[in-house]
């Protein structure tokens, strides 16, 4: 995929889980990682030849990363999202890429096929600017974006679309609202937005130039900058084909992402 970049925005500096890049996860048989590693080998094995690079700006994490043979670009510790990094990223790289992918370095368990779905979309409508991958939940995923409300933990998003597969919104809160409800005419109507973007480069360059919105500061959510600005995000239907998918959030994460690695036989 030489028209592909994969770039992984890590920052050490994390408000809820400081060093978060560098937390260290059980694979099936008891192997530990850090999740920048776990990262880069999600990336790798969605890549299909693609460069992957780390944008960091904590020489700690990009000591791992090159421990782990992976090119690591630099970044500001004034930017404030994983998508202005992955812009500076381009910008200071000179990476020529038209799609750019950025995988969050907090999403290990991210099957290497939503990888190629959301690429594969981005090729089939030209004029698509960005796409991001929308998981449907079953009852067990619902139950836990539930448990950490409930508990007060900001934990996953969600995400609302149009019928022509546009973003309407992505919130920390549980959408739609269902009135308690598991299931809505025998199926789960709440989507996992999953930490997954791809962007044509002019649409990564404008980002940069757009002012936060009031929507993206209070949700905290970087994707709301382009929606406030008017530019679509296609929201990329994409199945779990088996695997769990859960992002690191929280300390209290560890635990249920080192039992889906475990589950699901990952080293």
């Amino acid at each position: 995929m030489s028209d592909v970049a994969i770039i992984i925005p890590a920052r050490y500096a994390s408000s809820r889980y400081p060093g978060k890049p560098l937390a260290k996860l059980k694979g099936a048989s008891g192997i530990e990682r850090t999740l920048v590693e776990r990262s880069i080998l999600a990336a790798r094995a969605g890549a299909d030849g693609a460069a992957v690079y780390v944008a960091t700006d904590d020489e700690r994490i990009a000591d791992e990363a090159r421990r782990l043979s992976t090119p690591v670009i630099m970044t500001d510790a004034a930017c404030r999202n994983g998508t202005e990094r992955v812009a500076q990223a381009v910008e200071r790289a000179a990476i020529t890429a038209e799609i750019i992918v950025n995988l969050q370095g907090d999403a290990p368990l991210t099957p290497p096929h939503f990888v190629t779905a959301l690429v594969k979309a981005m090729r089939d409508e030209p004029a698509r600017e960005v796409a991001t991958p929308v998981l449907r939940c079953d009852e067990e995923s619902l139950e836990h974006f539930l448990a950490d409300r409930r508990a007060g933990r900001v934990g996953a998003t969600t995400v609302v679309f149009d019928r022509a597969g546009n973003a309407l919104y992505f919130s920390k809160e549980v959408i739609p609202f269902t009135n308690g409800k598991a299931k809505v005419d025998g199926v789960v109507p709440v989507f996992h937005h999953v930490g997954l973007y791809a962007y044509r480069r002019s649409a990564l360059d404008a980002y940069g130039r757009m002012e936060q919105g009031v929507l993206e500061t209070l949700e905290g959510l970087e994707q709301l900058r382009f929606l406030e600005h008017g530019t679509p995000i296609a929201a990329v239907e994409v199945e779990a084909r088996g695997a769990a998918f859960w992002e690191l959030n929280n300390p209290s994460d560890v635990p249920l992402i080192e039992g889906y690695l475990a589950k699901m036989g990952m080293e």
